[in-house]
């Protein structure tokens, strides 16, 4: 029997290069974005904090961390949007 939900975890790292504000309306995107899709949404904002490495170029990072529960694809296109959305230095969704 197929899964109906699944409960998820994404981790992102936002870049901070054109300041705080727009790294807040990036979270503020993808917060819809889960909101429309998935239910149980939590979302902590750890907010503007330093690398542990540089990555291009950049020292600091706004990093936003949500739990989610939503049908067992959306993590697939959740993760395709990310990757082609300009601002977003790194994340990770992972199954929980």
């Amino acid at each position: 029997m197929a899964k109906l939900t699944g409960s998820y975890e994404a981790m992102v790292i936002f870049s901070t290069k054109d300041g705080e504000e727009a790294a807040k309306a990036l979270v503020s995107k993808f917060n819809e974005m889960i909101e429309s899709n998935g239910s149980e949404i939590t979302l902590n904002e750890w907010g503007k904090r330093k690398l542990a490495y540089e990555i291009n170029y950049a020292t600091e990072g706004y990093y936003a961390l949500w739990d989610f529960t939503s049908k067992p694809d959306f993590p697939a296109e959740f993760e395709r949007v990310l990757n082609i959305t300009e601002g977003v230095v790194r994340y990770l969704v992972t199954n929980k």
